[in-house]
């Protein structure tokens, strides 16, 4: 399924094998137990959806790439699957909201990808994968009008 062109908000869902500390820019170093991760974004910029989560699922080569806070995490963390949906209007600090709100979720890093808004965090923890479907369900009485999301697994091709 290719990654939609337009405006939109992500989740992208990350695995980390084994926990470990990891320094993230000027935020510090931090342990990131194992388990699954939610990082909300959003793109409104040029290229859209598939130009911010293109940027995201890019290998990191270099510490030059290294500018969201979730580049740190990525280096040790691969995307696993990408939820997203097109929209004319940020959701992004809702979606994080919600993210925060799933069974089991922790806050691993303080102002992790909120360093521009008031959200205690856009990154949160889970042991186990976490279910669009729950996911989605939590989003559909806040966001009646909206399309579904749409989830994309890493091992489906991502044209861009």
């Amino acid at each position: 399924m290719p990654v939609p062109k337009n405006a939109g908000t992500y989740a992208l869902i990350l695995q980390l094998i084994a926990g470990r500390l990891i320094q993230v820019g000027k935020l510090g170093a931090f342990h990131f137990p194992a388990g699954h991760y939610i990082y909300i974004g959003s793109a409104f910029g040029p290229g859209g959806l598939a130009g911010r989560i293109g940027r995201h699922i890019a290998p990191v080569k270099s510490d030059s790439r290294l500018h969201w806070h979730v580049d740190y995490l990525r280096r040790w963390a691969p995307v696993t699957e990408i939820w997203c949906a097109e929209h004319a209007e940020p959701r992004e600090h809702d979606w994080a909201e919600i993210a925060g709100r799933l069974p089991g979720s922790t806050l691993p890093v303080p102002r992790f990808g909120a360093s521009d808004c008031r959200c205690r965090s856009h990154l949160f923890h889970l042991e186990g994968p976490p279910s669009v479907k729950r996911f989605q369900a939590s989003l559909n009485p806040i966001f009646p009008a909206d399309r579904p999301l749409h989830a994309i697994r890493m091992s489906e091709k991502t044209d861009r």
